[in-house]
């Protein structure tokens, strides 16, 4: 209900009055039925944005530090996010992946929409760059289409580190529905993991225009760190 009351008497008149956000390619989001988005990562807000473009509700898979914060800005981190439909789940690796895989797995077996960045963080500098394999697991185990998804300057709207946005128009793009159902039964081999994910990636690069970088975003960011030390 929460989820709801935000998104049709907050976020969407806010949103859609001030952003006027722009969508192309609502034709091809399916009516009915589970089925991923797979989304470039370019800003918090894409999060909210999406959302806002779909008439079905859709969960992502948010890591654990947004639900984990105390005090009174912990607590409304925490309702924020689960109103907006994120689902906590642990990036550590090894069992806690497994835990993330279950979790995104009981949306879709639930016939509902799931939202994932396969990039798994966001971009420090607007490439697109190279993902993480989870997303083609969760595919064919899911036995799911995929629709690629292109965030258009949400980082122009809000840019990491910061807190107030501005106020700029976006774009969402959803491309047509991809099928992997040829390798149903093979989520057990990396190499067909790894081949359906830079697929995946393929389609983000061609729908959003951004320049593609074949390393994880995530050691982009630690190596900056590493740097500014």
């Amino acid at each position: 209900m929460l989820y709801w009351f935000l998104k049709t008497m907050v976020a969407s008149p806010l949103m859609l009055t001030v952003f006027r956000p722009w969508v192309r390619g609502l034709e091809n989001v399916p009516a009915s039925g589970a089925v991923i988005f797979a989304s470039n990562h370019l800003s918090f807000v894409d999060s909210i944005f999406l959302p806002l473009a779909l008439e079905r509700r859709i969960s992502f898979l948010a890591k654990s530090d947004y639900f984990t914060g105390s005090g009174i800005k912990g607590r409304a981190m925490r309702l924020f996010f689960t109103a907006t439909g994120q689902l906590s789940i642990d990036r550590s690796g090894g069992k806690a992946s497994e835990a993330s895989l279950a979790t995104g797995l009981s949306v879709l077996r639930r016939g509902e929409q799931l939202g994932i960045y396969p990039e798994g963080t966001r971009s420090p500098d607007g490439k697109l760059y190279r993902g993480r394999t989870g997303v083609a697991r969760m595919i064919l185990e899911g036995h799911v289409p995929v629709v690629p998804v292109a965030m258009i300057d949400t980082e122009k709207v809000m840019k990491t580190g910061t807190k107030i946005p501005k106020i700029r128009r976006v774009g969402i793009v959803f491309g047509e529905p991809l099928d992997f159902s040829r390798f149903e039964g093979m989520e057990g081999d990396r190499f067909i993991l790894r081949s359906i994910t830079d697929e995946i990636m393929y389609e983000l690069g061609a729908l959003s225009g951004q320049e593609y970088a074949d390393v994880y975003a995530s050691s982009v960011k630690e190596k900056r760190v590493a740097s500014a030390r």
